[in-house]
């Protein structure tokens, strides 16, 4: 009966020792995660996602990206960027409360994840510039 009660408690040991790596292993990242969505995402304040939608394109555009697929239900931009290298980049943008929009970027320098703050700083700014010229009706 003894052998009984040590395989029950060594295959419990083993359970909950399991449950604690299965957590590190789902909590892994999380910060960083969050992270890169602070500086992956900006909110502006508009409610017309159309008008955001099509200044995405024109900033990517501007910057030099072909788009791939743009789709107004969904609300994503997708473009690419040939120089030699590839930039692949996504940008979703959906409503955030009743008179703002969240636009996030997602961009790969071929297939590594860009996780460079600054880059996704300068693509907010460009894009805050052209809300602010399709706002005022500047072409």
């Amino acid at each position: 009966m003894k052998p009984l009660v040590g395989i029950t408690m060594m295959t419990a040991m083993l359970l909950v020792s399991c449950a604690p790596t299965t957590d590190r292993v789902l909590d892994t990242g999380d910060e960083t995660q969050l992270q890169k969505r602070s500086y992956q995402s900006r909110v502006f304040d508009t409610s017309d996602r159309e008008k955001v939608l099509r200044a995405t394109i024109s900033t990517l555009q501007d910057l030099g990206f072909v788009i791939d697929r743009a789709d107004s239900i969904l609300g994503t931009v997708s473009g690419t960027k040939f120089e030699g290298y590839q930039i692949k980049i996504t940008v979703s943008v959906r409503p955030k409360g009743n008179d703002r929009m969240l636009v996030r970027a997602n961009a790969q320098f071929n297939i590594t994840p860009i996780d460079d703050p600054k880059q996704y700083q300068e693509f907010f700014a460009s894009l805050e510039k052209s809300l602010f010229l399709v706002a005022h009706e500047v072409d």
